[in-house]
C-alpha cells in the first residue's frame, strides 16, 4: 500500500476535525438523550415500580392498560382540546399583531416591547400572577362583579364545568395563559418574515389598486405562507406537552378537567412511582409529536422556501 502524500493527508484532516468538535456534544446526547430514550423504549414493554429491581419483560401488557384507562382517554381529550384551542390563536393573532407593530408609526417599539414582555417572564412567575388574577375574590371575578355580569364570580380553576358542553372551565382558563404568554414570541416571527418582504412589493400593489387590508390578503398572507406553517407545527408541539401551566396553576384539577398528557406522565412516574407505565404514557406522547415534526418537514419542503 503506498503511503499517503501530504495533500492526502491534509484532506482527510480537514475532513475529520469538524467530526473531533461535534464528538464532544455527541457522547453528551448520547449519555442524555439517546440512551435514556432507549431505556424508556425498554421499560414501556416492561415492569419496572421499584428504583433499583431489574425490569421484568411483559410485552403489551402496559399498553393494553393504557387503552383500558379512563384517566388516559380523558387527558389525551384535554390534549387534543388544548391543541384545537390555542393553536389556531397562536397561527393568526400574532401575525396580525406583527402587522401592526411592523408600521412605521412613532412609539411602535413601546408595543413590540409591550407584546414581548410575557415571553421573558418566567412561566412560575406568570402561572402563579395569573392563578391570582382567577382567583375568587382576584381581579377578573371582581371587576365583573362590578359590572354587573356574573354576580357571584366565575370558578376560573376550580370548575369541571364545560363551556357549551366541550371545554371544562379550568382547562380554557389555563389555554388563556399559554395564549398570553405565546403571543409576542410568534409575533416576532412574524415581524421577521413581513420586514424581509420587499416594499417594493406592495407598492406595485398599490398601483394595481391593492391597498390597505386587500394588500396582506393579496401578497402578505401569500408571502408569509412558510412562516404560517412554521408557527402551526411549533405552537402544535408546545401545545402537546404543555405542563407547567397546569403544574402552577391547578395540577390537573378538579377531577382531571385539566389534566394533559405530560402532567398525567409526570403523576405517574413521580407521584405513583409507575415508572414503566409513564414510559408507556411517554412513547405515545413521542409519536404523537414525532407526527407533528414530520408535518412540519413535509410543510417545510412543500413550501421550499426555508427551513428551520
Amino acid at each position: 500500500m503506498s503511503q499517503l502524500t501530504s495533500k492526502q493527508w491534509i484532506l482527510i484532516r480537514s475532513k475529520l476535525i469538524p467530526y473531533l468538535f461535534l464528538f464532544p456534544a455527541l457522547i453528551i446526547l448520547i449519555f442524555t438523550v439517546f440512551w435514556p430514550a432507549i431505556q424508556a423504549f425498554y421499560l414501556s414493554f416492561s415492569s419496572y415500580e421499584n428504583i433499583g429491581d431489574t425490569p421484568q419483560w411483559i410485552g403489551f401488557q402496559n399498553f393494553i392498560k393504557l387503552s383500558k384507562d379512563p384517566i388516559f382517554w380523558q387527558t389525551l381529550e384535554n390534549t387534543i382540546w388544548y391543541l384545537i384551542g390555542v393553536v389556531p390563536i397562536l397561527v393568526f393573532l400574532p401575525l396580525i399583531l406583527a402587522i401592526l407593530v411592523n408600521q412605521k408609526l412613532r412609539g411602535m417599539n413601546w408595543f413590540r416591547t409591550a407584546y414581548y414582555t410575557p415571553v421573558v417572564i418566567s412561566m412560575v412567575v406568570a402561572g402563579i400572577a395569573w392563578k391570582w388574577l382567577y382567583a375568587e375574590n382576584g381581579l377578573l371575578n371582581q371587576i365583573l362583579k362590578t359590572l354587573g355580569i356574573f354576580s357571584d364570580g366565575i370558578p376560573w380553576l376550580t370548575s369541571p364545568d364545560k363551556i357549551l358542553g366541550l371545554v371544562p372551565i379550568s382547562l380554557a382558563s389555563v389555554m388563556a395563559v399559554t395564549i398570553w404568554k405565546g403571543l409576542g414570541y410568534y409575533m416576532i416571527i412574524y415581524l421577521a418574515g413581513l420586514q424581509a418582504i420587499p416594499a417594493d412589493i406592495y407598492e406595485a400593489a398599490a398601483i394595481d389598486g391593492s391597498d390597505n387590508i386587500r394588500k396582506h390578503w393579496d401578497i402578505t398572507l401569500p408571502l408569509m405562507k412558510p412562516y404560517l406553517a412554521l408557527v402551526a407545527v411549533i405552537s402544535s408541539i408546545a401545545a402537546t406537552k404543555v405542563f407547567e401551566e397546569v403544574y402552577i396553576m391547578t395540577q390537573g384539577g378538579p377531577l382531571n378537567s385539566s389534566k394533559t398528557i405530560v402532567y398525567y406522565l409526570y403523576e405517574q412516574a413521580f407521584t405513583n412511582l409507575e415508572i414503566s407505565y409513564a414510559c408507556t404514557i411517554g412513547l405515545v406522547l413521542f409519536l404523537m409529536i414525532l407526527t407533528l415534526s414530520i408535518l412540519r418537514l413535509i410543510i417545510s419542503q412543500d413550501s421550499n422556501e426555508f427551513t428551520v
